[in-house]
């Protein structure tokens, strides 16, 4: 099958299996799987123009509704983060989009970008992985006998949020979270990714917030910088008519068909796989994407 805007021709099962596969395991880490569909996209389909980042965004907007469905209907929705994480990486999405256009429509430039983005993640991961203890975390005080799997907010203020979950409480500092939010906006904007996997280990490995809880307010944000990711993109491909800038939607959302699938499974099984398995698969993939980009651009 050719999909004329990309110039792609591939088996419609393969996209469709692929983003199944991807989006059953990152969706428990409360990200996408499209900061990996990429790197498929640009070195095995051929894909290189900038509307793969578009394209990739339609993925989001496609598949990423399931997963959070089963997250609000388990009450592991932590909506004052959902708000952050959306209201500040959206204003760095249009930024970022602009920046893939104008300064990194060369193929060797956007994968050594996209390598480095991925190192960051990885190496978030892992300093997470080998840490044994949240710094961020507590016993609740008046937390009942037996675990509960649903987030409480305590407090949400424009200076600090708190919230219990699994019998502990956990604070985070809401304008620190904007700040962090808009500048992996842009990176997420120029990738194509939403912002997703990069502000979930974010989370995770730096404020020490529970994988469980980030990963539906994650996914939730990724989904509506990518709503505004794609309409960006289409209005940039007017005034850029001799780049490929709008995405290919019959390929994204092929993508995201798969994606359906694997994120609504992902969420539903993520509370029954250990957390340090989560992990350490992300940070395992996010790795070795990295450094086949960064080692391929210098030899």
């Amino acid at each position: 099958m050719v999909f004329p805007v990309s110039g792609v021709e591939v088996n419609p099962l393969v996209p469709f299996a692929v983003a199944f596969i991807v989006s059953f395991f990152t969706s428990m880490g409360g990200v996408s799987g499209a900061f990996l569909l990429l790197p498929f996209q640009v070195s095995f389909l051929g894909y290189t123009t900038p509307s793969v980042s578009a394209t990739n965004h339609v993925f989001n907007i496609v598949a990423i509704p399931s997963g959070v469905y089963r997250y609000v209907r388990e009450g592991r929705m932590l909506w004052p983060l959902t708000w952050a994480v959306t209201i500040g990486t959206l204003p760095g999405v249009f930024i970022g989009a602009w920046i893939r256009i104008v300064y990194l429509p060369n193929p060797n430039s956007f994968k050594l970008f996209v390598g480095f983005v991925l190192l960051y993640i990885g190496w978030r991961l892992l300093l997470d992985v080998s840490r044994r203890k949240s710094p961020n975390k507590k016993k609740a005080a008046s937390a009942p006998v037996g675990a509960s799997h649903s987030v409480r907010v305590i407090a949400s203020t424009l200076r600090k949020v708190e919230f219990e979950y699994d019998n502990e409480m956990f604070g985070f500092s809401t304008p620190i979270v904007y700040a962090i939010c808009f500048l992996v906006g842009i990176a997420g904007g120029i990738y194509g990714i939403g912002g997703g996997s990069i502000v979930a280990p974010f989370f995770v490995a730096i404020i020490g917030l529970p994988v469980y809880a980030v990963a539906g307010a994650a996914l939730m944000g990724t989904f509506v910088t990518s709503v505004a990711g794609v309409f960006f993109y289409h209005i940039l491909a007017q005034f850029y008519p001799d780049l490929s800038v709008a995405p290919d939607w019959r390929l994204g959302v092929l993508f995201g068909i798969g994606g359906i699938l694997g994120m609504y499974l992902g969420a539903r099984t993520q509370r029954y796989v250990p957390a340090i398995f989560i992990k350490s698969m992300l940070c395992a993939c996010v790795l070795f994407v990295a450094g086949k980009y960064i080692l391929g651009f210098f030899f």
